[in-house]
Formats: C-alpha cells, structure tokens, sequence
C-alpha cells in the first residue's frame, strides 16, 4: 500500500509540475510569478521529475513548436508521422536534446520569454543526477520489498518512475491526438480524450486548449473537468501567481473604460 501510495504521489506531483510549471507558464505564460516562486517551482519540477527531468526552456520552445505545426510534419511530436508511441516519443526526445543543447537553429518567436536557471538545468541533465535518482527509486522499492512485504508484481511500476515525465508527455501528445471527441474545428487532430481529466489533469482536453492556447482553463463545456485550473485559481488568491486576464474580461475592462470617457466627455460637455 505505502509502495502504491509513492507511485500515485509521485504521479501527481511530476504531473502538476508539468502541466503547471512547464505547460502552462514555461509555454504559455498564462499566469506571472515572482522570482522566488518561479525558483521554487523550478527546483520542485527538478525533484518531482528526477530522472526524467525536462528543462522548462527546450519544454517551452518544443511546445510552441507543436502549436504553430499542429499535425504536420513540422510536429515535433504528432502521432501521426509516426508509426507507434514508441518511435514518437524517439523522435520528440531527439528533437528536445537537439534544441536543448542549441543543436538546432530555432525561430525567434519559440525561443523567448521562459524561466531560465542554469544550475538546475546542468544538474538536472546530468547522468549523474538522474542515476541518482534511479537508485534513490530501486532503493525504496528494494527497501519495501523486503522490510515491507511489498509484492514482487509492484517492481513492474519501477520503469515508469524512470522516465515520469516523457511517459505523462507521450500519453497526453499521443491520446490527445487520435482519441475522443472535439469542441472546436482547429485544423488539425486535436481530440478531447476525457470529460473528466483526473487522471492527466486536464492535459486531454487537448482540443479546447489548441483552440484557445492562452486560456487558464482546459475545459469549456459546463461538464468538462479541469483539475489544475482550480489549484492555480487557490494560488492566484495566495498571490503566489497571478492569473492573466481573459479575452472577454480585457473586452469588458475595455467596454467600461469607454463608457466611463463618454460620461466624462457628456458630463464636460453640459457643464
């Protein structure tokens, strides 16, 4: 049970990183942050993801990416200009070591405004770091199985620990990509995967998210789910981020701004 336990805290909380820190700020900038949080999430992402760390700036860049060539050959990571999830995610990790070790000549509009912290980025790439991290995992498996009479059968949950971080990324590009329904027509194969995302946070809800990249939110229908946007709303009240305005609350703030300078020109004019 403590075993199962570790496997769906670490789950999750590699999860929230990615689709939190990585995602939705790295990528997207749809909140702000001070330097300290950006810090403190920054180095969370590194101990959350271990020995799949993946670094915010070539996450970013790559994301971005995915977004101007939706579905086309240009995708570094489409399910369909692969054969199988297999040789998708070989593509996307040699696409990722290629920009993160500028190997590979980017565009301006991709490779601009993401948090940037170097030290966590060379230990975080180290093979030294994430062998560490995979004999921090066996050791507790190890340990539990012996002292905790953990059953042999959980050691097949070990791999998964290993590469946390691209298996979340291949299930959400892969799914979100061939299976479910759509809300919207984006010119490309974006596809609605779950009606309540609990299981990937939000992260296949990948057609309403390509037709409005920028928003907070995942979900648009009244019963789609989106379990990260109510965390990041707890945060926004915490002031640990705060949230970017939406395009119809900009709208609003416009339309009462200009309703406010016709009273005032109305008001000088009869006076």
């Amino acid at each position: 049970m403590i075993v199962l336990a570790a496997f769906i805290g670490h789950w999750y909380l590699s999860l929230f990183c990615q689709t939190f820190f990585l995602h939705r700020y790295s990528a997207h900038k749809m909140f702000s942050m001070s330097k300290f949080w950006e810090r403190f999430f920054y180095a969370l992402t590194y101990i959350s993801q271990g020995s799949s760390y993946l670094s915010p700036r070539a996450y970013a860049v790559l994301h971005r990416m995915h977004h101007a060539f939706s579905d086309t050959e240009k995708d570094p990571h489409s399910p369909h200009h692969t054969k199988n999830i297999f040789t998708m995610m070989w593509k996307t990790k040699d696409i990722y070591n290629a920009v993160l070790h500028r190997k590979q000549p980017i565009e301006r509009q991709f490779d601009r405004n993401y948090p940037e912290w170097s030290f966590i980025e060379k230990v975080g790439d180290s093979w030294v770091s994430r062998a560490g991290w995979a004999v921090l995992y066996s050791v507790f498996y190890i340990f539990a199985f012996i002292y905790l009479d953990m059953h042999w059968a959980f050691f097949f949950l070990l791999p998964v620990h290993f590469v946390m971080g691209p298996v979340h990324g291949a299930i959400i590009n892969w799914s979100g990509h061939k299976y479910g329904y759509s809300n919207f027509d984006n010119q490309d194969k974006s596809k609605n995967s779950l009606i309540l995302d609990v299981v990937m946070m939000g992260e296949l809800f990948q057609n309403n998210h390509h037709k409005r990249p920028n928003s907070a939110n995942f979900g648009a229908k009244w019963f789609e789910f989106d379990p990260t946007f109510p965390l990041i709303g707890i945060l926004h009240k915490l002031h640990v981020v705060r949230l970017r305005p939406s395009a119809e609350a900009k709208r609003a703030q416009h339309e009462v701004g200009h309703d406010r300078r016709v009273e005032e020109i109305r008001d000088e004019v009869e006076a």
